[in-house]
């Protein structure tokens, strides 16, 4: 598994997302799977961060990328 981090999009930015993580087959990483976001006034947000983070459960799984955004 291959983090690749990117930039919030603009719309992320607009509803308040600090951390998102997808999953990504390759290519232009384009992913498919669901987009796990994150935002400031979550209670947990540094858990679940640390969590989207470690992707080493995938490792053997399909997906390539797992595509952060922050």
């Amino acid at each position: 598994m291959i983090k690749r981090y990117k930039e919030l999009t603009e719309d992320q930015k607009a509803r308040g997302i600090i951390f998102s993580s997808e999953l990504c087959y390759g290519g232009k990483y384009v992913g498919g799977g669901t987009v796990h976001e994150v935002t400031a006034t979550q209670k947990d947000r540094d858990r679940k961060i640390r969590l989207l983070l470690d992707d080493s459960f995938f490792d053997n799984s399909p997906w390539k990328y797992n595509l952060i955004r922050k």
